[in-house]
């Protein structure tokens, strides 16, 4: 098993009570380095957001599987900004909506609220693995490149 080197808050949103995917979830990315912080159920989005600032979390990985994610996850970004993490990632998939739609139409509405990825419930777990790695990847080597500027501007 690889140390972790990838801190992230996992839970499900809102009223919905399905724990198992999960589980599934943390089992695949545990092994992968991730270290995950799993909030199980029924979780708020103040809840995610708290767990987040105290472990230092780089990502938050929401879950939905009840259809009502749109609903739950109405302002999540505002609310991310307002707490002063406004450069988290957010990583939301499942059921996420009711009725059919488009998974195209269900990505732009969750991308429009601020989420970084959206993921159907079939998604390979792997690839959000390896996408969320590169994720953490970028920013943290945004935040070096801003910190390094930063600390030229100061200089002289």
């Amino acid at each position: 098993m690889t140390a972790p080197t990838f801190k992230v808050v996992l839970g499900v949103i809102g009223a919905d009570c399905h724990a198992v995917g999960n589980k599934i979830i943390m089992s695949v990315l545990e092994p992968l380095g991730f270290d995950v912080v799993n909030l199980g159920v029924m979780v708020s989005q103040d809840e995610f957001i708290d767990a987040a600032i105290e472990t230092g979390a780089e990502a938050i990985l929401v879950s939905s599987i009840y259809g009502h994610g749109e609903i739950d996850c109405m302002g999540f970004r505002d609310r991310c900004i307002e707490r002063g993490l406004a450069d988290m990632l957010l990583y939301v998939g499942g059921n996420l909506v009711v009725g059919k739609r488009e998974f195209s139409a269900i990505e732009a509405l969750f991308k429009g609220m601020g989420f970084d990825r959206v993921f159907k419930p079939s998604v390979d777990l792997a690839l959000v693995a390896d996408l969320l790695k590169a994720d953490i990847e970028k920013r943290r080597g945004a935040a070096a490149a801003d910190s390094g500027f930063a600390s030229l501007r100061n200089v002289g």
